[in-house]
């Protein structure tokens, strides 16, 4: 055995970029990108992306630099996810509905060397290079050259440097061919996390994990070839969780869409005979509550990927009936996106809709590149056991996680713990194996002694018929400690009214579906929910906001409040100890 060849000239380094070259080999006709009125094949999407990268490296672009970008889901926002890795240099893209402020410090931390801007957002761009020159003064080559994106189809004109994005493209060599990627472990790509929970931090990704997880996600969301992908998803949140490359990988083709709006999403999905779509389920309420006019008949079944928050099972089911199949997934940036696939079992289609709807809503399990992942106590590392009640906190392990968080290597560390990435997520494994997520470790509420999981309590007011958005939090609670404060959003009646949704209505009827101690003690109204452009439900804003709300109970009020004898035996049985 000693004798056994070692890795040699035929070892290939992992990159998500030999799936463009794949593409405009074997689909060089098909159809890459539908833009409204723009379509491009993929030997047309192959040679733009050279011609760009060729370009980057005119404007003296090293390896490793970051080539920023302030962008919709357009054509280009998809060509710089293989042209500037071509370019040898990092791609980030920033989210779309940060503020100038935000915007300079991400450009800052990154030390971007080129940023591309859609006309669109050139006056946040503006006002975010004003305070970057204020704050480099000392140090003019913190500000990075500006390249405009213009409207392809309709020009126009605005300007903010001296480069327009299609004249790059045009000035690019036709005949560049790019440099192999030499190290796999190289960065492909910096990601700032959406800052739910913290500061945002620059989550940086690895050829061979990007490969990785693309591969894993088209096997496990058995995406075929010539899939019709919309692009509901943001393209700058974890680059499409990895489908700006899955998408060539099986020579698909890419509906870009400006807006995520009903009336776009329906329509492309008509007109483009749309197969897959990524999403929040945010946009689910989106498509549900769309109106008669925004709508068009689904006539085959849209295969949706969705992440994020957990989706109450009431919402899928809703999705089903419209002619969405719908797949849940768990990820989140450090894991390079989804690393767990609510993967179908063909045994489930004889249950009950209500009982599949219950099963879709599970995180699942991990995805194929994914080395393992556990539920754990996190102070012992221990496992929990798979009876779908102990909760512990979800850990993973695999190629396909960062690299680490740039210039940050105290947040890195503490990240990891004995080879494993700490999620935060607070889960439980069931029987089966499919892990299902309870919390994130610091919105399980803590009342009395009990646990409180916000999740469960979420889907539960998500089956109320006039609830359309729900977020639970903790608020002080001067007897148990702290307690359930549910924020909600309600649609119209059929009068058009909203405010005939009481507090008691909620109450009471969460009071005939859950255990009496997980029963919110205050219902606050709102008009919408915070969110991050990821449709991630702000919670921190919810936090913040009902601390200054405190339920003061007396032992009588609580019994004409049908506190559960459930929770006051725990508090008699804790005193005991």
């Amino acid at each position: 055995m000693d004798q056994l060849p070692k890795c040699g000239a035929n070892h290939v380094a992992l990159t998500p970029l030999t799936f463009l070259k794949r593409a405009n080999s074997v689909y060089a006709t098909r159809t890459s990108i539908i833009y409204e009125n723009t379509r491009f094949t993929w030997s047309q999407t192959y040679q733009r992306c050279r011609r760009l990268a060729s370009s980057l490296l005119s404007l003296n672009i090293h390896k490793n630099n970051v080539v920023s970008v302030l962008a919709p889901n357009i054509p280009a926002m998809y060509e710089m996810h293989f042209a500037v890795p071509m370019a040898g240099a990092v791609l980030n893209t920033l989210n779309a509905r940060l503020d100038a402020k935000n915007v300079a410090t991400l450009l800052r931390h990154s030390e971007a060397k080129v940023f591309f801007v859609d006309y669109q957002y050139v006056p946040v761009a503006r006002e975010a290079l004003r305070l970057l020159m204020a704050h480099s003064q000392q140090n003019p080559s913190l500000i990075p050259l500006v390249i405009v994106i213009d409207d392809i189809d309709s020009p126009t004109g605005v300007r903010l440097g001296e480069l327009e994005y299609e004249q790059l493209i045009q000035m690019g060599d036709p005949k560049f061919v790019p440099a192999e990627i030499q190290d796999e472990w190289d960065p492909i790509s910096l990601n700032y996390t959406s800052g739910t929970t913290s500061e945002p931090k620059g989550v940086v990704y690895s050829h061979r994990g990007a490969y990785l997880s693309t591969l894993s996600l088209v096997l496990g969301w058995q995406m075929g070839v010539e899939p019709v992908y919309l692009w509901s998803l943001p393209m700058f949140h974890c680059n499409g969780w990895t489908f700006t490359w899955g998408v060539a990988a099986r020579g698909g083709t890419n509906v870009c869409i400006r807006n995520t709006t009903a009336y776009d999403i329906y329509r492309n999905i008509a007109a483009h005979k749309v197969t897959h779509l990524c999403c929040a389920p945010i946009i689910f309420n989106i498509l549900i509550e769309a109106k008669p006019h925004e709508r068009h008949e689904i006539t085959s079944p849209v295969q949706v990927l969705t992440g994020g928050a957990p989706p109450p099972a009431s919402l899928l089911g809703k999705m089903e009936f419209l002619g969405f199949h719908v797949t849940h997934a768990y990820g989140l940036t450090e894991a390079t996106g989804p690393a767990l696939v609510c993967e179908w079992q063909a045994k489930w289609n004889s249950l009950p809709r209500d009982s599949q709807a219950r099963l879709k809503a599970r995180q699942g399990i991990s995805i194929l590149t994914l080395a393992d992942v556990d539920v754990k106590n996190i102070e012992s590392m221990e496992s929990v056991p798979h009876d779908g009640k102990t909760m512990g906190e979800i850990v993973l392990r695999g190629s396909s996680i960062m690299k680490g968080y740039l210039k940050d290597p105290e947040a890195t560390s503490k990240a990891f713990k004995d080879g494993w990435f700490i999620t935060g997520d607070v889960g439980v494994i069931h029987t089966d194996g499919y892990l299902e997520i309870k919390d994130r470790s610091k919105d399980v509420i803590i009342s009395g002694g009990e646990n409180i999981s916000s999740v469960e309590l979420e889907s539960v007011l998500y089956g109320h018929p006039r609830v359309l958005e729900a977020a639970v939090v903790a608020m002080p609670h001067t007897r148990w400690g702290e307690s359930p404060c549910a924020f909600l959003a309600v649609r119209e009646n059929e009068c058009g009214v909203k405010d005939d949704v009481t507090e008691a209505d909620i109450i009471a009827y969460c009071r005939k579906n859950l255990p009496h101690f997980m029963v919110p003690k205050k219902v606050e109204f709102v008009a919408q929910l915070p969110k991050t452009s990821t449709g991630k439900i702000q919670k921190f804003q919810l936090r913040a906001l009902a601390k200054t709300f405190q339920v003061t109970e007396t032992k009588s009020t609580e019994v004409n409040n049908q506190v559960t004898p459930d929770h006051d035996h725990h508090i008699l049985a804790l005193s005991r100890l």
